[in-house]
């Protein structure tokens, strides 16, 4: 976690994983009642992972098409 936020920026990490992680709170919040703290993390960590796999594309996609209009 240390490494990936030094590496990359604070903006950019907010602007692509805001959808994915808001995602998975929202579900992990709504669904997610193991009564076990640590089944209920990494299941959120899952449930961010693929939110992040779906999402990462679309949002790439989002991200070059504002830079191309920006030119």
């Amino acid at each position: 976690m240390y490494t990936l936020i030094r590496t990359v920026s604070v903006r950019r990490l907010l602007l692509n994983q805001a959808p994915a992680i808001g995602g998975a709170i929202l579900i992990a919040e709504r669904f997610y009642k193991f009564h076990s703290f640590t089944l209920e993390a990494l299941a959120f960590l899952a449930t961010w992972f693929m939110l992040d796999l779906i999402t990462a594309p679309i949002v790439n996609r989002l991200g070059r098409e504002a830079v191309r209009n920006a030119r």
